[in-house]
Formats: C-alpha cells, structure tokens, sequence
C-alpha cells in the first residue's frame, strides 16, 4: 500500500487494494494511521468519505479511523475487461479544511470459467491443404482479467491438428488451427475433436465447445485480402447502420471456388453486438451507436471464405472519436443548509464534484458562480470542491440565497450543467434592540388611580426568535434620587406604563426614569430610552385665607377714620392655593357687607379700599365678608371676615 499526502487542503492520492467480491466489513486501510491523525482528531473534525459514483462502496469508523468494505463489489460490473479498475473518494476534514483522495483497486478473482459464444464450430479445409496450414478459431470469452483470464487453448487428440495460442495487442489470446499433416478427403470426409480453453487462475477454469472440419475437394486458391490489417476511425454518436469499413478479398478461382462470402469471427460479446458485415459487399455496419466512455478502440477479425471453403483472414482496428456528447455532472455530496450568520469567511457550505465522462478538452471542466453572492469556490483534489463563504454574513441584510452552481467543459461547442443550493442563514444576537424614540414625553393626571396606564414604550430587534424578543424594565435610581419605581412600573412583554399608586401634584410635579429594553439573546443586547412623566394639576385645593385671621382669634379689627376719602386702603386680603395654573389664580369679591355701597374689593389684588367717602352717618362698626375663588373646574373658593371700626381723629 502507498499512501502519499499532504496538508493544507490538497492531498496526492493514497492507493489501496481489494479482492473483489469481499465481504461486507472486510478491512482496507487504517485512514487515522495513514494520515498521521489520532482516532479522537477524525471525530473532532467531522472525517467523511465522498464517494465519485452515486454508490458508497467503503465506510469509515470515526471512532478507530478503519476503512471497511461496505458493500459488496463485482469487478466485472464495475469495470468489465478495463485495468487496472479502481474505486475513487475523497476522505474530507473540517477545521481547518483538508481533502485526500484515494483510490482502490478492485483486484480480480476468478469467478468466472471460459465459454465458447458457439458450441460447435464447422470448419471447411480443403484436402488440399498444406501442413503448417493456419485457421483462425473463435475466442472464448472470460470476463475476468489479467491471469485469471484465458492463458491457453488445447484441443483433443485428432491426427491432423494441433493447436497454436496467440496474444493479441489488448492482452487477449486467441486460439490457431494448425495442419500437421495433409487431409485426404476420400480417406476421412470429416475430423471432429473438442477444444478447451483454460484460465490461469487457481484453480484454473476451463470452457469447451466441438470442432468440426469438413474436408473439402480441391479448391487450388484461397481468398486474398487487399489488407491484411485496416485502420479505420468513427465518431462516438454514429447512427446505427452508419459504415465503418469495406474489406475485400480476391480469389483466382473460377466459378464458385471464386464466389467470396465474408464473416466476422466473433472474438468478443461486444463485437458480436456492435458489428454486422455485409456478406456479399464486406461492408462492415454499426448496430448500434458507439459510446467512446464505453470502449475506445475495437478490433474486429474478418473472415473471407470461397465457395469451395477455403478463407483468409484480415484484421480491422476501429478507433472511437470522442465528441462532446456529455454535459458535465454536478454532484452534491455534501451540504450545510442552515448556516449561522456568525460564519467567519472561508467556511465551508457545501461540498460538490464535477465530473465529465467525455475526455480531452471535451472532458476538461470549469465552475463558477452565478451572480454576485458572498461564495465562492474553492478547488479540492482531482474533481472535488468545497463550496465557502466569501466575506461576512448578515442574516438581517439578506437571510437566505440561492445559490447556482455552473459547470463547463471546454468542448465546441461547450455543454455546461448547473446544480442549485438553497442556503438560510440562522440568527445570532447581533443586534441590541431600538428604541422608536429617545425620550418618552407622557402626562398623568394627579390622583389617578393605582394601575392606570400612562402609555406605551416601545422597542424593535432585528434579529429574530428568542434574539430578537424584547423585554423591558425600569432602571434603578442612583442613590439620592427619588425612586422612580415606587410611582412607576413597565410590563416586561408590552412596554405599558402604569402608575403604581395615585400622584400629588404638589408633591410631585415630574418623574424621569430609564427604561431599558433587553433582547432574549445569550448574552443579551439592551438600549435606553428616557421616559418623561409629567403630572397634571387637578384643582384639590381650595384656597387658604392668610389675612385677615379667621374669626374668633386675637387679632384686632381694622380701624378706618371717618375722613377716609373714597379710594382709602383698610386691608388686604391675602390668600394662596396649593394648585397651580388656572386651579391657583385666585379672585377677589364683596359676599356681604355692612353697607354694601361703602366698600369694594380689588379682583385679583385682594384689596379692601372705601368706595366713597365715609359719611356722618354711616354706622360706626361693620362687617365685610371676602369671597376668595380660584379658576378651578368646578372652581374652589374660601372667605375671609373683616370686622372695621369708624373712629373719629385717627
């Protein structure tokens, strides 16, 4: 066994050897030996075999690196009478990418005996033929190979002939009738004997069939091919009944000694159903059409035979032309239908071979991409390669492709084949969620109730699934700051912002507070977002009298002179209301007065001052009642008493 290889990706080729026919199991090749690796670095790295047929004839234990016959193979099937016949895969490993190819050779046994196509063979020889006469004989076939194919022929006792075995160009033998001694017709008409041939394998199988010579009167010459070999060559593809060759033959004779039949003599099974030839003509037709990828040259024994029965012999070469008549094959043997989006560049997606049964340019392939695609295609060894990733992917830009695998042969004009790969990308947390804003301006009305909703945050992940499931959450308050959470509370799915329990306006105006948004990735990505509450006022509060006290205490009364002119000032009013806006701009009127006509009161200001001038007679003590109202709706309102006294001299 040699076993040659590499690193780096690219591997020379590593040759084994099988008897065909081996059983299920049977073992080949330690691979983890043979390629320097341990049992545990085939595992790691995902060894795998990549077979060049559809058929997956060997199978690779991970665990031991053993290389195991998997299936059964016949190497007359595989390969027919072609040698050496070899089995061809790649042995493939992941990070970092490395591929072997190997190759093995299906060695024959012998499981098959000669056979002769026609059990009996009638020769025709004239009595006056001379010793050392040859006569060409039909081949028997074995579809084995090398030495377990036909070595010898040998025929029974006769007295007149014996037997010579020949090697032609292809290996193959065939047998020759030799004369030893001259026939006399009218002493014997007939000499009949068996003839056998043997193979070498061991033990040696053997195949008979009957000879038959009829001793023909004199016949004084014997046909003459203008050839004794014609070359001749034909495209593959050629209709049947196409003309390969024409042979003749000439013959001195007169009559019907000099009347030429032709034959062919029927050397192989595949000549037998390829070739026909015209008797009379000795044109030589196609049965059907030739396969170049099948069989490359043929060679056809003709036979030319006179009325009296003497024939000659001639050879004719037939060299197949291969057209381009194959398009290239794309097989995939491996692909990664779900790729993660992560995948650094120069990771590998797919597998694929190329294969051309045609051979010269004809056979010769190219690949390619179609369209611009963040791939590209990467060779391996002989007709392997590994579809990777170009550049980095983004499964939020494009989340799968269709990929279009094109494969050309170099022929004229070219065939070209294209295999299509659906590759999806899948998710990673890559993207943290976002905000529709930065800042959440809402407005709650003061003593609203425990629950109320507010309003609603919200926060989009473009990646997808559990990446891209959005929770949200209050941020704690640095220390020293009134803890938002007390007021405040988001739902972790919805983004709804409720109040925890009713507002006081005059105790808190405003909140702000973060809310974050979390993705469900492992780790999680988050964003921020301010969330502004403002609370409204709600006119609750009445307004409150500072001045003058409220009745009952020790304050004193105002004191006004009787010479107070209209316009004089006897007190202010002065009162304030814990709302704001509207619920707190307050009013001033007159409710009740002594002598209505005496005294008025400022609007807004709240000032008490005489309306005219204070007279004679008016009474020396009154009573004023101020009504304080504020904007409010419904509006609030308070009152305050003023008790004034009229004095004379002050």
């Amino acid at each position: 066994i040699l076993l040659l290889c590499v690193s780096g990706g690219k591997a020379e080729t590593a040759r084994y050897s099988v008897p065909e026919e081996a059983e299920r199991g049977f073992f080949v090749a330690n691979i983890a030996k043979d390629l320097g690796l341990t049992a545990e670095e085939l595992s790691t790295r995902q060894v795998q075999l990549i077979s060049e047929g559809k058929k997956q004839y060997f199978q690779l234990n991970r665990h031991t690196g053993d290389l195991v016959v998997r299936e059964q193979m016949d190497r007359e099937e595989l390969c027919g009478q072609s040698e050496p016949c070899l089995v061809r895969f790649e042995v493939l490993l992941e990070s970092p990418l490395q591929s072997f190819r190997a190759e093995v050779s299906l060695t024959d046994i012998n499981d098959h005996a000669p056979m002769f196509l026609n059990k009996e063979m009638i020769l025709k020889i004239s009595e006056t033929a001379m010793p050392e006469a040859r006569f060409l004989l039909e081949s028997a076939q074995d579809p084995d190979v090398g030495n377990n194919s036909v070595q010898y022929y040998s025929i029974s006792s006769n007295g007149y002939f014996r037997i010579y075995t020949r090697r032609r160009s292809d290996g193959r033998r065939h047998a020759e009738l030799v004369l030893d001694r001259a026939l006399d017709r009218e002493e014997q008409a007939e000499v009949a004997f068996s003839i056998t041939a043997v193979d070498g394998g061991s033990p040696p199988r053997s195949g008979t069939a009957l000879i038959r010579v009829v001793v023909l009167d004199a016949n004084d010459n014997i046909p003459v091919f203008t050839r004794s070999l014609y070359k001749v060559r034909v495209l593959e593809n050629s209709s049947e009944d196409a003309l390969v060759a024409v042979v003749s033959a000439k013959d001195l004779d007169l009559g019907m000694n000099g009347e030429i039949a032709y034959s062919i003599v029927q050397n192989s099974e595949d000549n037998r159903q390829t070739f026909k030839i015209n008797p009379e003509t000795g044109q030589i037709r196609l049965k059907k059409p030739l396969d170049y990828e099948e069989t490359k040259t043929y060679e056809i024994d003709v036979q030319a035979t006179d009325g009296g029965g003497l024939s000659a012999h001639s050879k004719v070469e037939v060299e197949v032309l291969d057209v381009n008549d194959n398009a290239p094959e794309v097989t995939i043997t491996s692909l990664t239908t779900t790729l993660s989006e992560a995948a650094p560049p120069n990771t590998v997606v797919a597998l694929f071979s190329v294969r051309d049964r045609d051979s010269g340019d004809n056979g010769r392939t190219s690949c390619e991409l179609v369209g611009n695609q963040p791939f590209s295609i990467s060779p391996l060894s002989g007709e392997a390669y590994a579809l990777v990733t170009l550049e980095a992917l983004d499964r939020e830009a494009v989340s799968e492709y269709n990929v279009t695998v094109r494969a050309t042969d170099a022929g004229s004009p070219a065939l070209s084949a294209s295999k299509r790969l659906f590759v999806r990308l899948s998710d990673v947390n890559d993207n943290a969620p976002k905000f529709s804003q930065s800042i959440y301006t809402m407005v709650l009305r003061e003593n609203q109730p425990a629950g109320t909703s507010l309003g609603r945050v919200n926060a989009t992940d473009a990646d997808t699934g559990e990446n891209a499931r959005v929770s949200y959450v209050l941020v704690p308050t640095p220390q020293g700051l009134p803890a938002a959470r007390s007021f405040l509370s988001v739902e972790a799915e919805s983004g709804t912002v409720r109040a925890l329990r009713p507002l006081d306006y005059e105790e808190v105006r405003a909140i702000e507070v973060t809310v974050r948004a979390a993705d469900g990735g492992s780790p999680p990505l988050s964003a921020e977002a301010l969330l502004r509450v403002l609370v409204r006022d709600e006119n609750d509060n009445a307004p409150v009298v500072l001045h003058p006290p409220p009745e009952g205490s020790a304050a004193a009364g105002e004191l006004v002179p009787r010479s107070a002119e209209a316009g004089y000032l006897v007190a202010k009013v002065v009162a304030v209301d814990a709302d704001a806006g509207q619920n707190a701009w307050l009013s001033y009127e007159l409710a009740k007065a002594t002598e209505p006509g005496l005294f008025r009161v400022g609007l807004h200001s709240g000032e008490v001052r005489t309306a005219r001038a204070v007279a004679e007679r008016d009474a020396a003590r009154h009573r004023l009642v101020v009504l304080v109202r504020d904007r409010g709706q419904p509006p609030r309102s308070a009152t305050a008493t003023l008790a004034i006294a009229l004095v004379d001299g002050l």
